[in-house]
């Protein structure tokens, strides 16, 4: 049997792409070297009051009380909204479409209601005709605190003798809900094979402590966000957020208002990185124009980014490896402690299915806490 001769590759021509190896127009370059896209900060809508919050310097402190009525007879100031003007959200888990939250504590975030749980939480809110009105308005707020000792660190939090930060928290696992209070949100386990059989059979037992810091994710673009709660109880909230239905979602559970009445608006964005998927303006601003009648617009300035939206966790990670001379690992055992915050929610669940993830190893036991 003849069988023809091929051509060798350095003969073939060169393949031509529609898009690998030529300079694609980008669809929205022109409107952003011209200036002309619209970020968050760039609506402003007909009528807008301006809106701000009035934040917590403690870290951990209860609120023994807040009087607005200064801040509210304020020439110019044209709503005030505090924790207790929000309704009461379901103390339960839901998956928003990006993330598992607990709707109380989502709601608890966004304005606090009984305690601040870090520093910045926000505690109060005020709209008013121009941003200085608005924050000479906060200078007004009066707010009594009963200061408690804060919880600094992750090994530290999950002590028994720890100071509670929640006291309706209770560890979830898969044995169900745990009876006492805790700090620890979640204990997340796996194991397969005989992870001390492992151990044994191994010619070399390797075991190493890593610990990380909270790192923010440093986007370029504050947080800003307009709504406008209109009469007819249809409300619209232009925002810059990565996740525009898990936000709709969001304020409908926190509002207790139909994901049907709301219309969310993407703009632009300048950097996100998952740092604008959760909301913590767009409620505060939907109150407090339901509360004046007219839109409402608010924007973060760069130390509340840094001091009241979400960075990734700070961890306390322990790894333990036995290994054969001829390089295959025998066992595995990890302890993650993954520092959520004040409020659940650490990636636990992403990291100990990824941690041994790459490798073949036949016995292993991972323990995971939020």
């Amino acid at each position: 049997m003849v069988i023809a001769d091929r051509e060798t590759s350095s003969e073939q021509p060169a393949k031509k792409y529609k898009v690998i190896g030529t300079r694609p127009i980008r669809p929205d370059g022109v409107d952003k070297v011209t200036g002309r896209a619209q970020f968050g900060a760039d609506i402003t809508l007909p009528g807008t009051l301006y809106g701000k919050i009035l934040r917590s310097p403690y870290a951990h402190a209860r609120i023994v009380s807040i009087d607005t009525r200064k801040a509210a007879a304020l020439p110019g100031v044209k709503a005030v909204v505090t924790g207790k003007d929000f309704p009461t959200a379901d103390d339960k888990i839901q998956d928003l479409g990006e993330g598992v939250v607990n709707l109380n504590e989502l709601s608890h975030n966004v304005l606090a209601a009984h305690k601040v749980l870090y520093r910045g939480h926000a505690v109060a809110a005020v709209a008013a005709t121009n941003v200085h009105i608005a924050e000479e308005a906060l200078g007004l707020i009066e707010v009594e605190y009963e200061v408690l000792p804060p919880v600094l660190d992750v090994r530290d939090a999950m002590r028994d003798d720890a100071p509670l930060l929640n006291p309706n928290l209770r560890t979830r696992s898969l044995a169900g809900r745990g009876d006492k209070p805790t700090n620890v949100a979640q204990h997340i386990q796996i194991v397969q094979g005989d992870v001390e059989k492992g151990f044994a059979e191994a010619d070399e037992v390797v075991e190493r402590e890593f610990t990380t810091r909270m790192v923010h994710q440093g986007y370029i673009e504050p947080q800003a966000t307009s709504a406008y709660w209109n009469r007819d109880g249809y409300l619209t909230v232009y925002t810059c957020t990565q996740a525009p239905f898990p936000d709709r979602s969001a304020i409908s559970e926190v509002l207790k208002i139909p994901v049907s009445r709301i219309k969310v608006v993407p703009t632009e964005i300048g950097g996100g990185f998952g740092g604008k998927i959760p909301v913590y303006l767009e409620p505060v601003a939907a109150l407090l124009s339901k509360q004046s009648g007219k839109p409402v617009k608010m924007q973060m300035n760069r130390t509340e980014v840094f001091e009241a939206t979400g960075p990734t966790s700070g961890t306390y990670v322990r790894v333990k490896l036995g290994v054969k001379r001829d390089g295959r690992i025998t066992a595995g055992e990890a302890f993650l402690a993954y520092e959520a915050g004040a409020y659940a929610g650490a990636p636990v669940p992403q990291a100990t299915s990824t941690i041994f993830s790459p490798y073949d190893i036949p016995n292993i036991k991972i323990d995971g806490f939020d």
